[in-house]
């Protein structure tokens, strides 16, 4: 079937990743793309007719500009200009107004580039780059000490053995358990770094089945100390992932604010699971149509400073009995399903939000 030129370049305007928009001479929108509908959190119908002053921060500022871009035929390009969400943070943008003409009628086309969304997938690559890199060494390291390990716990339990022949009891057998028990503690900690060691099993699930789980099994450990609260999105699509290890990953980033809550003894402590979807996502620099995404959400004192940039990697941890390995496990299984975790944190409000594909028909 032939496809008419027009068809053809709304298909490939609509499948850009660069946000578009097109103004009448008036300066109203008449047409916006996917990516800028994805970008603003907001559909086409309720832009259409909006001035484009309504989407700018300092619209006075940017009305100047395009006024005279419109009336001179001259295209410029603006940097650090802020658009307004409407229902979340203002995204900082570079922008380029290129006048067209169609017909008899003056437009102007206006090419944005979120500039947060890049500068958080090259920290996104760099992370995960290291990580790479950590895991590999990691696992090679954990090899090495695990073979030792065998062999010490073996002669350890062998020297138990002829103590009780010889009915050595007392202090000498109570040295040879601590051997023992310690070398099973650091062989269990071997096996953690190493990760899993089951293969993943794939299904359809519902990102809501995971996450009531996990409240459930927080609902029972803390038995009211605190106030966990539910914020669906109900239309979430059904994603491809293996249940077991999301439930862990979610788990482990929710008890990691459930005892840096319990730790600082907050008041009127909070933990909120949050779900959305969101569009034209890219994760390690594969753009991905459609992603779901889950934010656990507490109210505590935030993650320290000093170990920020470093709470994924495995041995850190903000908490003195803490092992360091709950959120590098919760990382490592959702990389595994091609998503990522990210954290901001201040006083007050932490958020870890985790990004997985689904998979569009």
């Amino acid at each position: 079937m032939q496809v008419g030129s027009n068809q053809l370049y709304r298909f490939l305007i609509d499948n850009l990743n660069s946000a578009l928009l097109l103004l009448n001479d008036d300066l109203t929108v008449e047409y916006l793309n996917p990516a800028f509908e994805a970008l603003l959190k907001v559909s086409s119908s309720r832009l259409n007719g909006c001035p484009a002053s309504a989407l700018f921060r300092d619209g006075s500022n940017v009305m100047q500009s395009i006024e005279t871009s419109l009336a001179t035929g001259r295209p410029f390009t603006r940097r650090h200009e802020f658009l307004d969400c409407y229902s979340t943070e203002p995204i900082k943008v570079d922008y380029s107004v290129i006048p067209v003409e169609l017909g008899s009628e003056k437009k102007l086309l206006m090419e944005l580039q979120p500039i947060d969304r890049f500068l958080k997938i090259n920290r996104e690559e760099a992370m995960l780059s290291v990580q790479d890199t950590s895991k590999t060494l990691i696992r090679g390291l954990a090899h090495e000490i695990k073979n030792p390990l065998g062999g010490i716990r073996g002669a350890a339990q062998l020297l138990d053995d002829e103590i009780a022949e010889q009915s050595l009891e007392g202090e000498t057998r109570e040295l040879c358990q601590i051997i023992m028990t310690e070398t099973d503690r650091l062989r269990n900690l071997v096996d953690r770094l190493l990760g899993p060691n089951q293969v993943p099993t794939y299904a359809q699930i519902s990102i809501h089945e995971v996450t009531e789980r996990v409240v459930a099994l927080l609902q029972a450990e803390l038995q009211g100390q605190i106030e966990i609260v539910r914020d669906y999105d109900p239309s979430i699509p059904s994603l491809e992932g293996d249940f077991e290890q999301l439930i862990q990953a979610v788990l482990n980033v929710a008890r990691n604010a459930m005892q840096a809550l319990l730790d600082a003894k907050q008041e009127a402590p909070r933990i909120t699971f949050r779900t959305r979807v969101s569009r034209s996502f890219t994760i390690a620099g594969e753009r991905h149509k459609m992603i779901c995404k889950v934010e656990i959400i507490d109210n505590g004192p935030g993650v320290s400073e000093e170990i920020k940039e470093q709470i994924f990697f495995p041995m850190i941890s903000g908490r003195k009995q803490g092992s360091g390995l709950g959120l590098t496990i919760a990382q490592n299984a959702i990389n595994g399903h091609q998503g990522i975790i990210e954290c901001d944190s201040r006083p007050g409000n932490t958020c870890f939000s985790i990004y997985l594909p689904i998979k569009v028909k």
